[in-house]
Order: structure tokens, then C-alpha cells, then sequence
């Protein structure tokens, strides 16, 4: 793992380098983006920057520097050998009182690339109780105020699965803690709507645009108990790609399935093409 943060290289990843009355760290007053490294080469580097954009002037921190961001980015991928991997890039509004009020100095700009383990083929989900308020202060921005997040997963976790599917507050579904979720229902590809709270992924743009040309897909909104008469479900994410589900809760899924094949295809060929993706 190589590490920058305002400007400088770590010499070590433990090294600490953030001030403790950083506002990032005292109320999770920030935003962040992870980014897929294929072959050493970050995948759709620009929209992620769009988003932490979005997420940023959103949450009411300012725009970030995003030439010092892709700096960043260059300086931590440099020299190291990254078959797979991660960038993970965090703005937060810098240093501020041990309080919810905010200070008046520079945001705090971090970039951290690591190789990691490609995510598995197939997994499994499990769904939870608590709702994403898709009108809340936050909806829509990738902040990292994740302590719901975190604890929604763990409880996937303890019952077997490797990721959370929560409803919103209408009860419908919603998205996972760091996926959004994408089903067959009557021979059709779904997924909920952004107005429903899901997170604007990067991969579900890019999925959804790219299958409209071979399938036909929806932006529906349905009840959470709708994954219990899905014929497939999948998980699609930065790093994830388009995952096959074969278990949500206690009910066994073919996975993948016919049509998580074919926009797992669709996926693979397209992204390879889009050279414009691969742009530093």
C-alpha cells in the first residue's frame, strides 16, 4: 500500500499523518470514492472524480483540488505492482472544533492504492431491517459517515452472507452498504430507482446504459420482499463488477444465471472497449 496525503508521500502507511481534531475523524464530515485498478491502471478515474465532486459540494465542504487529487493518484501508483487493486480517495473539511460545527481551514486530501484479492464470482446476500432514509441530509453523497453501514454488513456477516441489502424507508429496496443491487423479475434486468436512495454507482450507470442495447432494463421501485420471487439477483460495484447472488437470506438462487451471464459479458466487453475509461 502506498499512501499521500496533501501532498506527500508516507514512507509508511501506519505513519500517522492526520491531526485528531481532523473533522473527518471527529463526526465523519467527509466524502470518498475507491477506485478498480486493472493491470495497473485506475478504471473510470473521471466519473469517480465527478461524484466526489458532487458528494463534496453536497455535503457543503467545497469543491476538492482534483489536479492534487489525481496527483495523488499517480504518486501512490507509481513504481508498485498492481495486477488488482483499489485506490481509495478521501476529502474531508479539514480541521475543525471536537463538535458538529465545522472549521474555516483547507480540506484534508488523502489518496491510499493497495493490491487486493478480486471479490468472488458468486456470493451470497442477506437482507436487513434498518432503512436508508432516501430524503435524509446525506442521500445520494458518498460520505464517509459509514458507522450504519458497518453495522448493517457485520450483521450479513454473522448469518453467512458477505453483504447487506437494506430497504428505504417506503420499504422498498434499496441498495447493499457498498453495492447496488440489480434483479431478474418476469424475464426483465431491475434495478431500484435513484429517487429510492440508492447511491448513483458508477458501475450501475455504466451497466445500465451499455445492457439497454442487448436487454431490457428498468429503473423500477418494488417492495423488499420482491428478492424473495426473484429468478437472479446480483450485486454490481467498483470492484465487483456484475456479482451472481445464489443465496438471498434463506433462499437458494441459480447462480449466475442466464441473464447475470450475459451482463457479466456485456460488462467484461464493454468496459474493455471504453478506452476512455482507462485515462488517468
Amino acid at each position: 500500500m502506498r499512501v499521500w496525503v496533501d501532498g506527500q508521500v508516507l514512507e509508511s502507511p501506519q505513519e500517522r499523518a492526520l491531526s485528531v481534531l481532523d473533522h473527518g475523524l471527529v463526526v465523519g464530515d467527509g466524502v470518498f470514492e475507491t477506485v478498480k485498478i486493472e493491470e495497473g491502471r485506475p478504471f473510470a478515474l473521471t466519473p469517480h472524480l465527478e461524484r466526489l465532486t458532487r458528494s463534496a459540494t453536497g455535503l457543503g465542504i467545497g469543491e476538492p483540488d482534483l489536479e492534487a487529487v489525481r496527483a495523488g493518484v499517480i504518486a501512490t501508483l507509481d513504481g508498485q505492482d498492481l495486477p488488482f487493486g483499489r485506490i481509495r480517495i478521501t476529502v474531508t473539511s479539514g480541521i475543525g472544533p471536537l463538535g458538529s460545527p465545522r472549521g474555516t481551514g483547507a480540506q484534508t486530501v488523502v489518496v491510499a492504492t493497495e493490491p487486493c484479492d478480486r471479490p468472488p464470482s458468486v456470493s451470497r446476500i442477506a437482507t436487513v431491517p434498518w432503512p436508508r432514509n432516501e430524503r435524509g441530509a446525506l442521500a445520494g453523497l458518498k460520505t464517509t459517515s459509514y458507522g450504519e453501514n458497518a453495522l448493517m454488513v457485520e450483521a450479513a456477516i454473522a448469518r453467512g452472507a458477505s453483504e447487506a441489502v437494506m430497504p428505504n424507508t417506503l420499504g422498498q429496496v434499496c441498495e447493499g452498504t457498498g453495492s447496488n443491487i440489480v434483479y431478474v423479475l418476469d424475464g426483465r434486468v431491475v434495478t431500484p430507482s435513484l429517487p429510492a436512495g440508492p447511491l448513483a454507482g458508477i458501475t450501475r450507470a455504466l451497466l445500465l446504459q451499455w445492457a439497454a442495447d442487448e436487454l431490457e432494463v428498468a429503473e423500477e421501485d418494488h417492495p423488499i420482499e420482491v428478492l424473495s420471487a426473484a429468478e437472479e439477483v446480483m450485486l454490481v460495484g467498483t470492484t465487483r463488477g456484475v456479482q451472481a447472488i445464489d443465496r438471498v437470506d434463506d433462499r437458494d438462487l441459480p447462480a449466475p444465471g442466464p441473464l447475470t451471464r450475459q451482463l457479466q459479458d456485456i460488462w467484461a466487453r464493454r468496459s474493455a472497449e471504453a478506452h476512455d475509461l482507462w485515462v488517468v
